[in-house]
């Protein structure tokens, strides 16, 4: 057994043990690749009046698109099969999952189709849920011009705005490797900066990242005695990932690609290719330097002494800084990029664990009279100390065997406890919690709730509509009723997934809540007095 880990067999108090509440539902998988594959078409229409299309694109300019982007109800119906889409191809992924609850000989078969096929109205979208993708060309263009995107943001471009670039990039230093720079560069050289054609070369990028975790998913999953095609199921299939690296075509895809294919290499003991590896991920996007002193870890083996871990630790970081310093070099780009890494971006995304406990502890504090920003800014910066003495306890203490396993947490800690987190963060270290072992238990539950908030969120945070478009309800607001409407049937309605996402039957769970509200007040009577309820009542 490699460093990889030691967790042999599939019992259900294992991570790897098959879906225990979809034995009913086993066997013809093929049905959910095909619902989800209409829910993918259903985002690739969608897209074309919902999604982002660069000014300077051609696209504006057909009678269609016009249609569906300058009318009511284009907007109205693309927004809705944008929505419905999304969510449709959650359902697939959950019943997938289901179907092939007894995870034989075939199922990575299947699940490998499901991928492909879920993948491909996705690769011909407009960008949703992200428009990142078109800063991407515009950093191209910079380092074409001899600029360095270390020190200028895409506003020093002439006409950058036609690019399709968020405004918010316009002065912002890039935090991208210089190997994403490279790619950047090369895309723009063959597309001219075309945006469209540009957008499409970047997906297949994203697609390279994507091939590359299916490859190497199931191959270290099997090394821990997890099934290879549950943890893919996990980690690829699922729709925030298809649609964070196809649809959204986020560079990220190939950094998680480079650090799994990385982390497998090292784990089989090939360690020069796993450091050249995860290098490569961190020249995408340098958030993977974390995963070095892992690497470092299985490298020095089960016994080694403190001398030869710290030695290990040093060699590994000097041969990836060593070669990232010379791939600095071309077009001056020097070492600019370990400004992502020593200065974050400020502020806080409400959503994150430390962004919402902020906004609570402000919220507090200013009722009390007290500093509450401080306090909350305090917390925040503590947060993300404890991340940091996480990701150290996890270096120097742990088994051996669980190297990667260790490495997920620390990666999931860093992510977690930061205060800014993006939908698509979470698929940084999934595919690394996956290979070691997700349960079939709150940890899967809590897997479908993330994945559902994101996709929910996503459906109505990413929307591009013209503000003279006159609509009955506002585009953000149909697709978050829309998406809330069909979480609900996913919950209580659908006979199938709500054996995955709730314990017992809807009037059991239902029942169960009320008879837990009324203890909860009895109890409060025994303490307080009628103010004490109203103070309950107004949570």
């Amino acid at each position: 057994m490699t460093a990889g880990g030691s967790h042999p067999g599939t019992s259900e108090t294992q991570p790897g043990a098959p879906a225990k509440a979809s034995g009913p539902a086993t066997g013809r998988a093929y049905l959910a690749t095909i619902e989800g594959f209409i829910g993918a078409l259903m985002m690739f229409i969608g897209s074309i009046g919902t999604g982002w299309i660069a000014n300077g694109s051609p696209m504006i300019r057909q009678p269609v698109v016009i249609a569906l982007r300058t009318e009511g109800w284009g907007v109205a119906v693309s927004t809705v099969l944008l929505t419905v889409g999304a969510m449709v191809l959650m359902r697939s992924w959950l019943r997938l999952g289901q179907r092939l609850a007894d995870w034989g000989q075939s199922a990575l078969r299947s699940v490998v189709v499901a991928i492909s096929a879920w993948s491909l109205p996705l690769l011909f979208c407009v960008p949703v849920f992200s428009r990142d993708v078109y800063a991407y060309t515009g950093q191209g263009r910079l380092v074409m011009e001899g600029q360095n995107p270390y020190e200028v943001g895409i506003s020093s471009l002439s006409n950058w705005f036609s690019l399709g670039a968020d405004p918010a990039w316009a002065e912002n230093r890039t935090p991208y490797g210089p190997y994403f720079l490279w790619l950047a560069r090369a895309v723009v050289g063959l597309t001219g900066a075309q945006p469209d054609v540009s957008v499409l070369l970047f997906r297949l990028l994203a697609g390279v990242g994507v091939l590359l975790c299916v490859i190497y998913v199931p191959k270290l999953a099997e090394l821990h005695g997890i099934i290879g095609a549950r943890a893919l199921w996990i980690s690829v299939a699922n729709p925030l990932f298809l649609i964070s690296f196809i649809a959204s075509a986020h560079n990220d895809a190939l950094m998680v690609g480079l650090a799994v294919a990385g982390v497998y290499f090292a784990a089989t003991r090939r360690y020069l290719v796993g450091i050249l590896l995860v290098t490569a991920s961190i020249g995408i996007k340098p958030i993977t330097v974390l995963l070095l002193p892992f690497i470092g870890v299985m490298w020095a083996g089960p016994s080694a002494s403190w001398t030869r871990k710290f030695l290990i630790w040093a060699a590994t970081a000097g041969i990836s800084f060593g070669v990232l310093v010379l791939s600095g070099i071309p077009y001056n780009l020097g070492i600019g990029w370990t400004w992502a890494i020593m200065d974050p971006t400020p502020g806080y995304t409400g959503y994150s664990p430390s962004g919402f406990l902020g906004q609570q502890v402000e919220f507090l504090a200013n009722v009390l009279g007290l500093p509450g920003g401080t306090f909350a800014t305090l917390l925040r910066t503590g947060m993300k100390w404890a991340a940091i003495g996480l990701v150290l306890l996890l270096m120097f203490r742990g088994d051996y065997s669980l190297a990667v396993r260790r490495m997920a947490l620390a990666f999931t800690a860093v992510v977690m406890l930061s205060p800014i987190i993006q939908p698509w963060y979470i698929l940084w270290f999934l595919p690394f919690l996956a290979v070691t072992g997700i349960r079939d238990d709150w940890q899967i539950r809590s897997l479908y709730v993330g994945v559902t908030f994101f996709v929910v969120f996503g459906a109505q945070d990413q929307l591009s509509v013209w503000s003279f478009v006159e609509l009955p309800i506002d585009a953000s607001s149909l697709a978050f009723i829309t998406a809330l409407a069909f979480t609900f049937y996913l919950l209580f309605l659908d006979v199938h997934t709500r054996k995955l996402l709730i314990e017992g039957r809807p009037l059991d769970l239902a029942r169960r809540g009320w008879r837990w509200l009324v203890a909860l007040r009895d109890t409060r009577r025994g303490r307080t007095e009628e103010p004490g309820r109203e103070k309950l009542g107004s949570r």
